[in-house]
C-alpha cells in the first residue's frame, strides 16, 4: 500500500483540497480515489483558479449565458454540477465506509462569512439542490457562523466548518454540533450524519515564524502543529465525554477534526510537514495535489496525536511566555482567510461577466 492508503490504518482519512470539471472528466480522480483519497474539498480560491484559469467550463458558460444567466447564476450553476459530479464519483468511498468518508464539500457564499441567516438559507438551498448524502455544505466559522452552523446541523444536513485557527473557536463549534445533534435526538430524528471541523494549519506558521524569528528563533516551525494538538485534546475530551456518549449510543458519529492548510509554504521544511506530523486518530487532512505527491513519494505515516499533548502543550506555554498571543494571530488569520476566499470569488465573477459580454453579438 502506499502511504496515502496507510493513513486510515491510523485513523486519518486523506481528502483532496482540489477540483476541476476536466479533472472529473478525464479520469484524474478516479485515479487519485484509486489511490487512496477518500473525499474533496473546495473553495472559491479553488473554484476561481478551475474556471478562469481553463477552457473546461467555456461551453457551459456559454450555453448558461444564451439562457440568459448572469455570472453569478453561472459560477452558482458550474460549482453545483462539479461537486454533484465528484460525490457521484466518491459514491463509492461513502457506500464501502458506510457513511465515513466520500463527501465533497461545497462553500456558501464568502460574502456571508457575518451573516447567520443568510447561511442558513443558502446552506439549506445547495443542500437541497445537490440532493446527495455525500455532499457537505462548508460554512466559515466565524461568530455568525457558530450560529448558521449549529442550526443547519441540526436541520439534519452535513457541515464542514471552514476557517478555524482558534481552539476556544473550535470548542465553541463542537459543543454546537453535540447540541445540535441533542435537539435532533429529543426530536426522534436520525443522527446518522456527518461533519468535520477544518482546524487551518500552515498559514499559522507562515504568519508567526518572522515574529519568532527575533524574539524565539527555537519555536520557528512548531506553533501551527503544537496549536492543532491544542485542538485535538479539545476534541478527545468533549467526543469521549459521557454526554457525546449519549448520542454515539444512538448512532452518532464526533465531529472530525480536518487538518487543512497542510502545504508547506517555507521551502525550507519538508513538504510533507504538516501531514506525517499531524496523523492520528478520527482526524482528516485534505491535501492539494502538490503535497499529495510529494506524500505518495516520502509519506511515512505513523499515530503522531496519541499521547502527545503534554509535549505539544509546553511549546505553546513557552510561546505565551516569550510575549506571544495565539488568539490574536488567530483572530488576525481567520479576518485574513476570509478576505482571501471574498477576493478570488469577486475576481471570478469579474472573469465571467468578461467572458460572457465575448459571446454577445
Amino acid at each position: 500500500m502506499n502511504p496515502l492508503q496507510q493513513l486510515p490504518n491510523f485513523g486519518q482519512s486523506p481528502w483532496l483540497d482540489f477540483i476541476r470539471r476536466g479533472y472529473i472528466q478525464d479520469g484524474s480522480l478516479q485515479r487519485d480515489i484509486d489511490n487512496g483519497i477518500r473525499g474533496v474539498t473546495s473553495n472559491p480560491a479553488i473554484f476561481e483558479k478551475a474556471i478562469a484559469g481553463s477552457h473546461d467550463y467555456d461551453d457551459a458558460i456559454f450555453t448558461l449565458t444564451a439562457a440568459g444567466n448572469d455570472a453569478e447564476q453561472t459560477l452558482d450553476v458550474l460549482s453545483i454540477e462539479d461537486v454533484a459530479m465528484a460525490a457521484d464519483l466518491f459514491r463509492q468511498v461513502y457506500d464501502s465506509t458506510h457513511g465515513l468518508d466520500g463527501y465533497v464539500s461545497l462553500e456558501v457564499s464568502p460574502h456571508l462569512a457575518d451573516d447567520a441567516e443568510g447561511t442558513i438559507a443558502d446552506a439549506q438551498r445547495l443542500w437541497k439542490t445537490l440532493a446527495r448524502p455525500n455532499v457537505m455544505i462548508k460554512v466559515p466559522a466565524t461568530e455568525a457562523g457558530v450560529t448558521a452552523f449549529r442550526q443547519i446541523t441540526a436541520d439534519g444536513i452535513n457541515v464542514n466548518v471552514t476557517l478555524l485557527f482558534s481552539v476556544p473557536r473550535y470548542q465553541a463549534i463542537a459543543e454546537a454540533y453535540i447540541s445540535a445533534l441533542e435537539e435532533r435526538h429529543s426530536k426522534g430524528l436520525s443522527l446518522h450524519m456527518a461533519s468535520v471541523a477544518s482546524f487551518f494549519v500552515s498559514r499559522v506558521d507562515t504568519l508567526l515564524d518572522p515574529q519568532l524569528a527575533e524574539k524565539a528563533p527555537q519555536l520557528a516551525g512548531k506553533i501551527a502543529i503544537a496549536n492543532s494538538h491544542m485542538a485535538y485534546k479539545v476534541y478527545e475530551d468533549l467526543f469521549k465525554s459521557d454526554r457525546f456518549q449519549v448520542l454515539a449510543n444512538a448512532g452518532a458519529r464526533p465531529q472530525r477534526l480536518l487538518w487543512a492548510s497542510t502545504s508547506a509554504k517555507n521551502p525550507a521544511y519538508s513538504p510533507v510537514i504538516y501531514v506525517d506530523s499531524l496523523v492520528g486518530p478520527d482526524t482528516v487532512n485534505t491535501m492539494p495535489l502538490d503535497t499529495i505527491e510529494a506524500y505518495l513519494q516520502i509519506g511515512n505515516p505513523s499515530d503522531q496525536l496519541t499521547g502527545q499533548y503534554q509535549t505539544q502543550k509546553a511549546i505553546m506555554d513557552e510561546f505565551a511566555g516569550a510575549g506571544f498571543d495565539i488568539e490574536a494571530a488567530a483572530k488576525t488569520l481567520q479576518q485574513d482567510a476570509i478576505a482571501k476566499f471574498v477576493e478570488p470569488h469577486d475576481k471570478l465573477l469579474d472573469a465571467l461577466r468578461t467572458k460572457q459580454e465575448s459571446f454577445v453579438v
